[in-house]
Protein backbone atom coordinates (compact mmCIF):
# COMPACT_ATOMS: atom_id res chain seq x y z
CA UNK A 1 0.00 0.00 0.00
CA UNK A 2 1.36 3.44 -0.94
CA UNK A 3 2.03 5.84 1.91
CA UNK A 4 0.80 9.46 1.94
CA UNK A 5 2.93 11.75 -0.21
CA UNK A 6 4.08 13.75 2.83
CA UNK A 7 5.19 10.65 4.75
CA UNK A 8 8.51 11.13 6.55
CA UNK A 9 10.41 7.90 6.04
CA UNK A 10 13.93 6.54 5.89
CA UNK A 11 15.19 4.26 3.11
CA UNK A 12 17.71 1.44 3.49
CA UNK A 13 19.28 -0.06 0.36
CA UNK A 14 21.35 -3.21 0.07
CA UNK A 15 23.29 -2.91 -3.19
CA UNK A 16 24.16 -6.56 -3.69
CA UNK A 17 26.48 -8.05 -6.28
CA UNK A 18 23.67 -9.99 -7.96
CA UNK A 19 20.48 -8.51 -6.45
CA UNK A 20 19.51 -5.21 -4.84
CA UNK A 21 16.88 -4.88 -2.12
CA UNK A 22 15.40 -1.97 -0.18
CA UNK A 23 13.13 -1.25 2.77
CA UNK A 24 11.56 1.84 4.29
CA UNK A 25 11.10 2.76 7.94
CA UNK A 26 8.43 5.19 9.10
CA UNK A 27 7.46 5.67 12.75
CA UNK A 28 9.17 2.38 13.59
CA UNK A 29 7.25 0.45 10.93
CA UNK A 30 9.34 -1.34 8.29
CA UNK A 31 8.12 -2.11 4.77
CA UNK A 32 10.04 -3.97 2.08
CA UNK A 33 10.02 -2.13 -1.25
CA UNK A 34 8.90 -3.95 -4.40
CA UNK A 35 11.79 -3.22 -6.74
CA UNK A 36 10.64 -5.54 -9.53
CA UNK A 37 7.45 -6.99 -10.93
CA UNK A 38 8.16 -10.55 -9.81
CA UNK A 39 10.03 -10.06 -6.54
CA UNK A 40 10.94 -7.51 -3.93
CA UNK A 41 14.58 -7.45 -5.08
CA UNK A 42 15.83 -6.48 -8.52
CA UNK A 43 18.80 -7.84 -10.47
CA UNK A 44 21.94 -5.74 -10.02
CA UNK A 45 22.24 -5.41 -13.79
CA UNK A 46 22.75 -2.25 -15.88
CA UNK A 47 22.31 -1.98 -19.66
CA UNK A 48 23.55 0.92 -21.79
CA UNK A 49 21.01 1.64 -24.53
CA UNK A 50 21.78 2.95 -28.02
CA UNK A 51 20.87 6.48 -26.93
CA UNK A 52 23.40 6.29 -24.03
CA UNK A 53 20.62 6.00 -21.44
CA UNK A 54 20.80 3.31 -18.76
CA UNK A 55 18.29 0.55 -18.13
CA UNK A 56 18.42 -1.13 -14.73
CA UNK A 57 17.16 -4.34 -13.15
CA UNK A 58 14.56 -6.39 -15.00
CA UNK A 59 14.55 -3.97 -17.95
CA UNK A 60 18.29 -4.48 -18.31
CA UNK A 61 17.91 -8.26 -18.03
CA UNK A 62 15.38 -8.31 -20.85
CA UNK A 63 17.80 -6.54 -23.20
CA UNK A 64 20.93 -8.39 -22.10
CA UNK A 65 20.62 -11.48 -24.28
CA UNK A 66 20.06 -9.45 -27.45
CA UNK A 67 23.12 -7.22 -26.87
CA UNK A 68 25.47 -8.88 -24.33
CA UNK A 69 28.24 -6.35 -25.03
CA UNK A 70 26.06 -3.60 -23.54
CA UNK A 71 25.25 -5.23 -20.19
CA UNK A 72 27.14 -4.97 -16.87
CA UNK A 73 26.80 -7.48 -14.03
CA UNK A 74 28.65 -8.05 -10.77
CA UNK A 75 30.26 -4.60 -10.94
CA UNK A 76 30.18 -4.30 -7.15
CA UNK A 77 33.30 -6.48 -7.29
CA UNK A 78 34.95 -3.89 -9.53
CA UNK A 79 34.47 -0.94 -7.18
CA UNK A 80 37.92 0.60 -6.84
CA UNK A 81 39.27 -1.02 -10.00
CA UNK A 82 40.69 1.74 -12.24
CA UNK A 83 40.03 -0.32 -15.38
CA UNK A 84 36.68 0.82 -16.82
CA UNK A 85 33.83 -1.51 -17.72
CA UNK A 86 33.19 -1.06 -21.46
CA UNK A 87 29.54 -1.16 -22.52
CA UNK A 88 28.90 -0.85 -26.24
CA UNK A 89 32.27 0.84 -26.65
CA UNK A 90 31.60 3.34 -23.83
CA UNK A 91 33.87 3.12 -20.74
CA UNK A 92 31.96 3.17 -17.45
CA UNK A 93 33.30 3.10 -13.90
CA UNK A 94 31.90 0.70 -11.32
CA UNK A 95 30.83 3.59 -9.09
CA UNK A 96 28.87 5.15 -11.98
CA UNK A 97 27.01 1.87 -12.54
CA UNK A 98 26.43 1.61 -8.79
CA UNK A 99 24.93 5.11 -8.86
CA UNK A 100 22.53 4.06 -11.63
CA UNK A 101 21.45 1.07 -9.55
CA UNK A 102 20.89 3.28 -6.52
CA UNK A 103 18.96 5.85 -8.61
CA UNK A 104 16.60 3.12 -9.78
CA UNK A 105 15.97 1.89 -6.22
CA UNK A 106 15.24 5.43 -5.02
CA UNK A 107 12.98 6.20 -8.00
CA UNK A 108 10.96 3.03 -7.47
CA UNK A 109 10.58 3.78 -3.76
CA UNK A 110 9.61 7.40 -4.39
CA UNK A 111 6.98 6.30 -6.92
CA UNK A 112 5.46 3.90 -4.38
CA UNK A 113 5.60 6.29 -1.41
CA UNK A 114 4.68 9.46 -3.30
CA UNK A 115 7.67 11.37 -1.92
CA UNK A 116 11.44 10.93 -1.72
CA UNK A 117 12.99 9.56 1.49
CA UNK A 118 14.15 11.95 4.17
CA UNK A 119 17.29 9.89 4.75
CA UNK A 120 19.13 6.99 3.11
CA UNK A 121 21.27 4.21 4.59
CA UNK A 122 23.46 1.93 2.47
CA UNK A 123 24.90 -1.40 3.55
CA UNK A 124 28.41 -2.52 2.65
CA UNK A 125 30.73 -5.49 3.25
CA UNK A 126 32.33 -5.24 6.67
CA UNK A 127 35.81 -5.77 5.23
CA UNK A 128 35.65 -2.68 3.00
CA UNK A 129 38.24 -0.07 3.91
CA UNK A 130 38.12 3.76 3.69
CA UNK A 131 38.85 3.82 -0.06
CA UNK A 132 35.90 1.68 -1.10
CA UNK A 133 33.62 3.39 1.41
CA UNK A 134 34.55 6.75 -0.15
CA UNK A 135 33.69 5.33 -3.58
CA UNK A 136 30.32 4.19 -2.23
CA UNK A 137 29.68 7.71 -0.93
CA UNK A 138 30.73 9.07 -4.33
CA UNK A 139 28.22 6.77 -6.03
CA UNK A 140 25.57 8.11 -3.64
CA UNK A 141 26.47 11.67 -4.61
CA UNK A 142 26.22 10.78 -8.31
CA UNK A 143 22.75 9.42 -7.54
CA UNK A 144 21.87 12.81 -5.95
CA UNK A 145 21.47 11.26 -2.50
CA UNK A 146 23.50 13.80 -0.58
CA UNK A 147 24.83 12.52 2.73
CA UNK A 148 24.08 8.87 3.40
CA UNK A 149 24.53 6.62 6.43
CA UNK A 150 26.76 3.61 5.86
CA UNK A 151 26.05 0.43 7.81
CA UNK A 152 28.12 -2.74 7.58
CA UNK A 153 26.18 -5.77 6.41
CA UNK A 154 26.84 -7.80 9.61
CA UNK A 155 25.51 -4.95 11.77
CA UNK A 156 22.43 -4.69 9.56
CA UNK A 157 21.85 -8.44 9.83
CA UNK A 158 22.03 -8.39 13.62
CA UNK A 159 19.79 -5.33 13.90
CA UNK A 160 17.20 -7.08 11.74
CA UNK A 161 17.51 -10.27 13.79
CA UNK A 162 17.10 -8.36 17.06
CA UNK A 163 13.91 -6.77 15.71
CA UNK A 164 12.28 -10.21 15.42
CA UNK A 165 14.01 -12.24 18.14
CA UNK A 166 14.93 -11.43 21.74
CA UNK A 167 18.58 -10.40 21.83
CA UNK A 168 19.85 -8.88 25.07
CA UNK A 169 22.56 -6.20 25.11
CA UNK A 170 25.94 -7.88 25.34
CA UNK A 171 24.93 -10.94 23.33
CA UNK A 172 27.43 -12.15 20.72
CA UNK A 173 26.26 -13.08 17.24
CA UNK A 174 28.40 -14.52 14.44
CA UNK A 175 27.37 -13.42 10.96
CA UNK A 176 28.27 -15.69 8.05
CA UNK A 177 27.33 -13.66 4.98
CA UNK A 178 27.74 -15.55 1.71
CA UNK A 179 26.23 -13.45 -1.04
CA UNK A 180 26.34 -13.41 -4.80
CA UNK A 181 29.76 -11.84 -5.13
CA UNK A 182 31.44 -11.55 -1.74
CA UNK A 183 31.84 -13.48 1.49
CA UNK A 184 32.08 -11.83 4.91
CA UNK A 185 32.35 -13.17 8.43
CA UNK A 186 32.15 -11.05 11.56
CA UNK A 187 31.25 -11.22 15.23
CA UNK A 188 28.77 -8.58 16.35
CA UNK A 189 27.83 -7.62 19.89
CA UNK A 190 24.35 -6.28 20.56
CA UNK A 191 24.43 -2.95 22.37
CA UNK A 192 21.69 -1.05 24.14
CA UNK A 193 21.08 1.17 21.11
CA UNK A 194 22.40 -0.86 18.17
CA UNK A 195 25.23 -3.26 17.37
CA UNK A 196 29.01 -3.17 17.04
CA UNK A 197 31.49 -5.34 15.15
CA UNK A 198 34.16 -6.91 17.35
CA UNK A 199 37.72 -7.49 16.20
CA UNK A 200 38.55 -7.36 12.54
CA UNK A 201 35.84 -8.57 10.17
CA UNK A 202 37.20 -11.07 7.69
CA UNK A 203 36.17 -11.59 4.10
CA UNK A 204 36.89 -12.92 0.62
CA UNK A 205 35.91 -10.25 -1.88
CA UNK A 206 36.29 -12.49 -4.92
CA UNK A 207 34.10 -15.33 -3.72
CA UNK A 208 30.33 -15.63 -3.98
CA UNK A 209 27.45 -17.41 -5.61
CA UNK A 210 28.51 -16.25 -9.08
CA UNK A 211 31.67 -18.33 -8.68
CA UNK A 212 29.51 -21.38 -7.99
CA UNK A 213 27.59 -20.56 -11.18
CA UNK A 214 30.90 -20.45 -13.02
CA UNK A 215 31.92 -23.85 -11.61
CA UNK A 216 28.64 -25.33 -12.83
CA UNK A 217 29.19 -23.74 -16.23
CA UNK A 218 32.67 -25.26 -16.37
CA UNK A 219 31.19 -28.66 -15.43
CA UNK A 220 28.68 -28.39 -18.26
CA UNK A 221 31.38 -27.43 -20.77
CA UNK A 222 33.41 -30.48 -19.72
CA UNK A 223 30.40 -32.72 -20.33
CA UNK A 224 29.96 -31.25 -23.81
CA UNK A 225 33.42 -32.45 -24.80
CA UNK A 226 35.44 -31.07 -27.77
CA UNK A 227 32.34 -29.64 -29.43
CA UNK A 228 31.79 -27.32 -26.50
CA UNK A 229 35.40 -26.15 -26.57
CA UNK A 230 35.25 -25.06 -30.21
CA UNK A 231 32.71 -22.26 -29.80
CA UNK A 232 33.51 -18.88 -31.31
CA UNK A 233 33.20 -16.57 -28.30
CA UNK A 234 33.35 -13.50 -30.54
CA UNK A 235 30.10 -14.52 -32.26
CA UNK A 236 27.17 -12.48 -30.81
CA UNK A 237 24.90 -15.53 -31.14
CA UNK A 238 27.34 -17.59 -29.07
CA UNK A 239 27.67 -14.80 -26.49
CA UNK A 240 23.89 -14.59 -26.13
CA UNK A 241 23.54 -18.38 -25.88
CA UNK A 242 26.28 -18.54 -23.21
CA UNK A 243 24.46 -15.91 -21.16
CA UNK A 244 21.34 -18.06 -21.25
CA UNK A 245 23.39 -21.13 -20.35
CA UNK A 246 24.85 -19.36 -17.34
CA UNK A 247 21.32 -18.43 -16.24
CA UNK A 248 20.35 -22.11 -16.57
CA UNK A 249 23.36 -23.09 -14.46
CA UNK A 250 22.31 -20.60 -11.77
CA UNK A 251 18.79 -22.06 -11.76
CA UNK A 252 20.23 -25.57 -11.47
CA UNK A 253 22.42 -24.47 -8.55
CA UNK A 254 19.41 -23.10 -6.71
CA UNK A 255 17.41 -26.23 -7.50
CA UNK A 256 20.11 -28.47 -6.02
CA UNK A 257 19.42 -26.93 -2.61
CA UNK A 258 16.02 -28.68 -2.77
CA UNK A 259 16.53 -31.79 -4.93
CA UNK A 260 19.31 -34.31 -5.49
CA UNK A 261 19.56 -33.92 -9.28
CA UNK A 262 19.08 -30.96 -11.60
CA UNK A 263 19.10 -30.65 -15.39
CA UNK A 264 20.77 -27.90 -17.39
CA UNK A 265 19.26 -27.32 -20.87
CA UNK A 266 22.00 -26.47 -23.39
CA UNK A 267 20.90 -24.46 -26.44
CA UNK A 268 24.15 -23.44 -28.10
CA UNK A 269 24.68 -23.05 -31.85
CA UNK A 270 24.89 -26.61 -33.23
CA UNK A 271 24.63 -28.07 -29.68
CA UNK A 272 21.20 -28.84 -28.23
CA UNK A 273 21.21 -31.24 -25.30
CA UNK A 274 20.58 -31.56 -21.55
CA UNK A 275 23.25 -32.09 -18.91
CA UNK A 276 22.29 -33.64 -15.57
CA UNK A 277 24.22 -32.85 -12.39
CA UNK A 278 23.76 -34.36 -8.95
CA UNK A 279 24.06 -32.51 -5.67
CA UNK A 280 27.12 -34.63 -4.83
CA UNK A 281 28.83 -33.62 -8.09
CA UNK A 282 28.03 -29.97 -7.46
CA UNK A 283 29.30 -30.13 -3.89
CA UNK A 284 32.55 -31.68 -5.08
CA UNK A 285 33.15 -28.69 -7.38
CA UNK A 286 32.61 -26.10 -4.62
CA UNK A 287 33.93 -27.92 -1.53
CA UNK A 288 37.31 -26.17 -1.44
CA UNK A 289 35.68 -22.72 -1.73
CA UNK A 290 33.26 -23.53 1.09
CA UNK A 291 36.21 -24.67 3.22
CA UNK A 292 37.86 -21.29 2.58
CA UNK A 293 34.83 -19.53 4.08
CA UNK A 294 35.03 -21.72 7.18
CA UNK A 295 38.67 -20.71 7.69
CA UNK A 296 37.60 -17.07 7.44
CA UNK A 297 34.76 -17.60 9.94
CA UNK A 298 37.26 -19.16 12.35
CA UNK A 299 39.60 -16.18 11.91
CA UNK A 300 36.75 -13.73 12.65
CA UNK A 301 35.94 -15.54 15.90
CA UNK A 302 39.60 -15.52 16.92
CA UNK A 303 39.95 -11.82 16.10
CA UNK A 304 36.92 -11.01 18.25
CA UNK A 305 38.25 -13.29 21.02
CA UNK A 306 34.87 -15.04 21.15
CA UNK A 307 34.53 -18.82 21.43
CA UNK A 308 31.73 -20.67 19.57
CA UNK A 309 30.15 -21.60 22.93
CA UNK A 310 29.84 -17.89 23.78
CA UNK A 311 27.65 -17.16 20.76
CA UNK A 312 23.95 -16.47 21.16
CA UNK A 313 23.31 -17.22 17.49
CA UNK A 314 24.92 -17.69 14.10
CA UNK A 315 23.19 -15.80 11.30
CA UNK A 316 23.48 -17.23 7.81
CA UNK A 317 22.95 -14.37 5.35
CA UNK A 318 23.14 -14.22 1.58
CA UNK A 319 21.70 -16.53 -1.04
CA UNK A 320 24.67 -18.91 -1.06
CA UNK A 321 24.05 -19.70 2.60
CA UNK A 322 21.00 -21.70 1.49
CA UNK A 323 23.25 -24.37 -0.03
CA UNK A 324 23.04 -27.52 2.16
CA UNK A 325 26.83 -28.09 2.11
CA UNK A 326 27.37 -24.57 3.45
CA UNK A 327 24.95 -25.10 6.32
CA UNK A 328 26.52 -28.46 7.09
CA UNK A 329 30.06 -27.07 7.24
CA UNK A 330 29.07 -24.10 9.42
CA UNK A 331 27.26 -26.44 11.83
CA UNK A 332 30.33 -28.69 12.01
CA UNK A 333 32.55 -25.71 12.77
CA UNK A 334 30.32 -23.99 15.34
CA UNK A 335 28.79 -27.06 16.95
Amino acid sequence: MNQPADANYQLGVDLGTTFTAAATCSAGHIDVVDLSNRATSMPSVVFLDDDDSFLVGERAERRAHAAPARVAREFKRRLGDPTPIVLGGVPCSADLLTAELLKAAIAQTTAQRGAPPSGIALTHPAAWGPYKLDLLRQAARMADCGDVTLVSEPEAAVLHYSSTERLDPGAFVAVYDFGGGTFDAAVVRKTADGAEVLGDPEGIEGLGGVDFDQELLRFVHEQLGPEGQQLDHTDPLVQSALLRLRDECRDAKEGLSLVDTASVPVMLPNIQTTIDITRAEFEATIASMVDDTIHVLRAALESADVAPDDLHAVLLAGGSSRIPLVQQRVAEEIG
